[in-house]
């Protein structure tokens, strides 16, 4: 369902909300930057989300696109030509997630348990490029599914990645006494800007989570790689809290990279309330280093998909 304007009310700041359920299952789906509210599975909150008459921040359950995660400087070479993009964090001299976030998405078809959010991004200063994207959410008998495609309707190639912002909750006041397992093999340490330094393999590290243990106080930002898959080729983040409650996040094999962030620079009310498992095609800083990064020919399209689980 969509919920109509009220003229005897504000109209919130995520703009129109898309609802689509499948049994138990439930979840809302924003105008303003295409994203994820919150999600409902089996009856039960699995995202730390944002309320009706709340803005979003810290880009939760937003697309990130055409790229994720921080840009060096905002600036980039592609195709022998140098691009300067707008600095939107500033503090650390960089450009973050694209430029999708506050962007109207178009509802472009929907159902009872199934939404499309489409948008086309038009030549900007810095991206001088034509994308029509579109991020469909559907929820059946095993959770949500989430697939992006993204085609280059330009008539240049055009460098290309993507990502999203969920931040997972199994219930707990914080993610301190939740169980993080992700089967990764290494890891993307990171500067005072967030910006990788180099690849270092998990073992020995703090940051060495295959086997699954508790979150405690540590904090986390950083780029995790290397995946283990399963034999549909779907990499698994399980969250799970201390009553035996578990929230998964799956990425297939077009996103290669999941940073794990735990939320500790987000101010009150949500510092550390949930755990941010952020799917991506690129590398931090992919758009300099070309790690992960994507060349999307005229008329090319690419898609990539992740879901949530519970149990």
């Amino acid at each position: 369902m969509t919920t109509p304007a009220d003229s005897s009310r504000p109209h919130p700041p995520s703009g129109d909300q898309f609802e689509i359920r499948s049994g138990a299952h439930a979840a809302t789906i924003v105008e303003v930057g295409g994203g994820l509210r919150e999600c409902r599975l089996s009856g039960s909150e699995v995202l730390d989300g944002y309320g009706l008459d709340e803005r979003c921040t810290g880009a939760r359950g937003l697309p990130l696109i055409p790229w994720p995660n921080r840009l060096e400087d905002g600036k980039y070479r592609f195709d022998g030509a140098e691009y300067q993009v707008p600095l939107t964090e500033p503090a650390k001299h960089n450009a973050i997630h694209g430029f999708l976030r506050w962007r109207n998405w178009t509802c472009r078809e929907r159902s009872q348990d199934r939404v499309v959010m489409g948008t086309v991004l038009h030549p900007l200063k810095g991206y001088p490029f034509t994308l029509d994207v579109s991020v469909e959410y559907h929820l059946g008998a095993e959770g949500l599914t989430v697939t992006t495609r993204s085609t280059n309707v330009g008539r240049q190639p055009c460098p290309y990645a993507s990502g999203q912002h969920p931040y997972v909750t199994v219930g707990t006041p914080t993610i301190d006494a939740c169980r993080l397992e992700i089967d990764a093999a290494a890891w993307l340490p990171t500067d005072e800007r967030g910006l990788p330094t180099g690849r270092r393999a998990v073992a020995g590290s703090p940051y060495d989570f295959r086997q699954g243990r508790e979150i405690g106080s540590q904090e986390v930002d950083y780029a995790f790689v290397d995946l283990r898959r399963d034999g549909e080729g779907r990499a698994w983040v399980h969250v799970t809290g201390p009553d035996g409650r578990r929230v998964s996040v799956w990425v297939d094999g077009r996103y290669p990279f999941v940073e794990i962030y735990t939320a500790h620079t987000q101010p009150a009310p949500h510092w550390r309330t949930g755990l941010g498992i952020e799917p991506m095609t690129c590398a931090p800083n992919g758009f300099r280093s070309g790690d992960g990064l994507i060349t999307l020919e005229p008329g090319e399209t690419t898609t990539a998909a992740w879901g949530l689980r519970a149990s």
